[in-house]
């Protein structure tokens, strides 16, 4: 028994998937798969054979003359042509996206942004924008339904200035599990202050699981060297120089949750030198290591009140006694050979020349020897004027 079907129904008999096939996990490229519509390029009137059909694919009658039906020379090209015609509706087209709207690699949603969380009534975020730092598909077995497939996301949403937070969300589609974790993220924002307005305050080591994170405060300039999900919170939250170095699992969830644990648990220079009752100095390299309070206490505890044994260096305070590992830096190349043991031996005579003539500028206002005193005379420059 022959029966007639639309197209649209045989292509559905062959690239869909049953529901009974959806619960076992079948048909998951069928999406790639795109019916063909089989008549493009084709026209009533112009086939094969290439046969001029009067009042069809031509006029009646054309000027004075009465066009007759005839056959015309075959054409070579018709079935490559369809044939073309046929093969760019089936290939799959990925989606181009500008260089500044790309993620962490290419088209895929982790480290796209999403634009900001939705409003609230009246409540709108303005100035947030919130980024994808993970989407996948979950698999969830039930005795009656068989595999449950749901799509699970992780964003981090945030204004730029210290106040940022991040969601979680799970639906059927990729699309609802973005929403649904980018409201989240907006519910539970949490503010952090931010040393100069472009990074920590000190350094911090923090840990979630078996991911552990040592933080390094950076000056102005040096840019966010850490994990992408890292640099991403980064982003959203205003820090714009960082150093982090995770050891242990890279779980996105588990790096973005300890980060966000050694944030919470920094203390600002103030409340550093209260909790020690001592004053908190600063030694930087651009300045000659000169030392520069930073914060003071409101009572300052003497040498004789310090405990033998307790810990002074603010980084080592700041990292609860954890060291992290680097690797052994092995000494150049060059240094074996005799060219450098002869450039070292002439270089005796003048290194550190520059730091002895700034620390003596700094300390007494003039370049001068350790005869100075002795003998007035013997200084740098025109001499004094005789009288």
């Amino acid at each position: 028994m022959c029966q007639l079907v639309p197209a649209e129904q045989i292509w559905k008999g062959v690239i869909s998937v049953s529901n009974a096939g959806k619960k076992r996990g079948r048909g998951k490229g069928s999406g790639r798969i795109t019916p063909k519509d089989l008549n493009k390029g084709q026209v009533i009137g112009y086939g094969k054979a290439n046969i001029v059909w009067p009042g069809l694919s031509a006029p009646v009658i054309r000027g004075r003359e009465l066009v007759q039906q005839q056959k015309l020379p075959e054409d070579k090209e018709r079935e490559a042509k369809l044939r073309r015609i046929r093969d760019e509706m089936v290939n799959f087209k990925r989606l181009k996206l500008s260089p500044l709207e790309r993620g962490w690699s290419g088209s895929k949603m982790p480290g796209r942004s999403i634009g900001p969380p939705d409003a609230v009534g009246e409540d709108e975020f303005v100035g947030f924008d919130t980024k994808c730092l993970e989407l996948k598909a979950v698999v969830n077995m039930k005795g009656n339904h068989g595999r449950k497939r749901r799509v699970s996301a992780m964003v981090v949403t945030g204004n730029g200035n210290g106040l940022a937070g991040f969601g979680f969300g799970k639906a059927i589609e990729g699309r609802a599990a973005l929403r649904q974790a980018k409201n989240r993220a907006g519910q539970k924002l949490m503010h952090f202050d931010l040393c100069n307005g472009h990074t920590v305050f000190h350094d911090f080591h923090c840990q979630f699981g078996a991911t552990k994170l040592f933080v390094e405060r950076k000056p102005e300039g040096y840019g966010l060297k850490c994990h992408r999900a890292i640099r991403t919170v980064c982003e959203v939250l205003g820090i714009k120089d960082l150093r982090a170095k995770c050891e242990g699992s890279t779980n996105v969830q588990h790096v973005v949750k300890a980060f966000f644990i050694g944030l919470l648990k920094q203390k600002d220079h103030q409340q550093i030198a209260e909790e020690k009752g001592l004053h908190v100095v600063e030694f930087r390299p651009e300045n000659m290591n000169f030392p520069k309070v930073v914060a003071s206490p409101t009572v300052c505890r003497t040498e004789q009140e310090l405990e033998n044994n307790e810990i002074l260096d603010f980084t080592q305070y700041c990292m609860d006694g954890k060291i992290q590992l680097q690797k052994k830096k092995f000494p150049p190349f060059y240094t074996k050979f005799r060219s450098w043991e002869i450039y070292l031996k002439k270089q005796e005579y003048l290194r550190n020349q520059d730091k002895v003539r700034l620390r003596m500028m700094a300390e007494t206002g003039e370049v001068r020897s350790y005869l100075t005193e002795k003998y007035p005379e013997c200084r740098m420059g025109p001499g004094p004027k005789d009288e």
